[in-house]
């Protein structure tokens, strides 16, 4: 394989650190970032290159952390981009895409972006136990990514998660665990774990790894979008993480010539019940006071101390992009209306990039004649039951044809 990963590097002082599992700089605390030998990358990636690659994430190879070939989610990516025509005429918008992750594969998720190159790592690095903290997709992920692929795993959890997500852990017997309390105590139990056991937590000491698998999400639609930069993209927003690296895969695919450099916005959307990043962007600071007991139905949004939080802010305020965030009512009404006009169902999450899509088009934050692309990112069947009282009963009828010509107007 070519020599393309080239360290990790503290992001706030700038520190080298080997590539192992390591993820918080011993100096300052900063996070841990991959960096790559550009200059190599630009003499060897093409357009036609790319093209010709896999079906799957993996066509953009030589921007993830790996030292060999991949060996974990070998059919994961390459998910649609959807013209949606419908939508985008009810939000009062030119041109408006969908960015489909919810068939993501095998779990329906972007999860499984970067669940694919963290264990592909643990592989490299040769651990043999894999673990994360989460609120309910990367664990599903984590789960059947390790099932596939000879891995021990625990996935640890807020006890209070869907119960489908529960499910969807379980039926890849991993060990599930949940944990009394918030995300952000179950993130900190993790932290004392992996301080303690050789294990390799995809979100703690395999951080620098794991978080560069959602680039491929924006390498995506640059190439969707026929090597171009949409002139928005709105993405939600839990640790902050995917946010910061979308905008990573669009700066480095301009650097390595894939793409035209041009100004572009990136918009952050967040719940009401849970929005440090959203909150801390509208007062204008960088300081992101913690959300100690996050009151949403996305709860797979619901990180009240966000990692990358600070670095969304800057990614937001740099491209000249707005943070927003919706009530839960808003986000039923994302997700039903994205369902009613394109057909997509998404989770609690895609409810509110849907629903902050809007209020952002209404504010003037997004103009009417711009290119927009959303980011949706989990399925709804995840989170199914927080629907069950904002829909239309179902009509039982007994099995003759004069019932059902009474409840059928055919002239409307």
């Amino acid at each position: 394989m070519k020599e393309f990963f080239d360290r990790l590097k503290c992001k706030e002082c700038g520190r080298s650190y080997p590539k192992e599992a390591v993820h918080v700089c011993e100096f300052d605390f900063g996070p841990l970032e991959a960096t790559y030998h550009y200059h190599k990358i630009k003499k060897y990636v093409s357009r036609q290159m790319i093209e010709s690659g896999p079906d799957s994430m993996w066509r953009y190879e030589p921007f993830l952390p790996l030292e060999e070939e991949p060996t974990v989610g070998l059919h994961t990516g390459m998910t649609p981009l959807l013209a949606a025509k419908r939508l985008a005429k009810i939000l009062g918008i030119k041109e408006l895409y969908i960015k489909n992750d919810t068939v993501n594969f095998p779990t329906l998720s972007f999860k499984d972006r970067v669940v694919s190159v963290a264990l592909s790592r643990a592989k490299e690095l040769h651990y043999e136990v894999v673990s994360c903290a989460s609120t309910g997709n990367l664990a599903n992920s984590l789960a059947a990514h390790a099932a596939a692929n000879g891995f021990k795993s625990y996935v640890l959890i807020p006890a209070d998660l869907e119960p489908a997500k529960v499910i969807g852990s379980l039926v890849y017997n991993t060990r599930v665990i949940g944990i009394k309390g918030s995300y952000d105590k179950v993130n900190r139990l993790c932290s004392e774990i992996a301080g303690k056991y050789r294990w390799a937590f995809v979100n703690v000491n395999f951080r620098p790894y794991y978080a560069e698998g959602s680039k491929t999400m924006g390498f995506e639609i640059l190439e969707q979008m026929g090597w171009k930069i949409p002139d928005h993209t709105v993405i939600c927003m839990a640790s902050g993480s995917l946010l910061t690296k979308i905008d990573k895969a669009y700066q480095e695919a301009i650097l390595c010539g894939l793409v035209e450099e041009k100004p572009y916005a990136i918009h952050g959307a967040q719940a009401s019940g849970c929005n440090p990043i959203t909150a801390a962007f509208k007062k204008g600071t960088d300081l992101i006071r913690p959300i100690a007991n996050p009151n949403t139905i996305a709860k797979s949004l619901a990180i009240g101390t966000p990692a990358d939080g600070y670095y969304a802010i800057q990614t937001i305020r740099r491209t000249g992009g707005y943070a927003e965030d919706v009530t839960d009512q808003e986000i039923i009404e994302g997700i039903k209306i994205l369902a009613e006009t394109e057909g997509v169902f998404a989770e609690t999450a895609g409810g509110v990039t849907v629903g902050c899509a809007k209020k952002l088009i209404q504010k003037g934050y997004i103009p009417q004649e711009s290119q927009v692309v959303l980011c949706i990112t989990g399925n709804g069947l995840k989170t199914a039951e927080v629907l069950k009282d904002h829909l239309n009963p179902i009509d039982v009828i007994e099995p003759h044809i004069q019932d059902f010509d009474k409840i059928v107007d055919f002239e409307k």
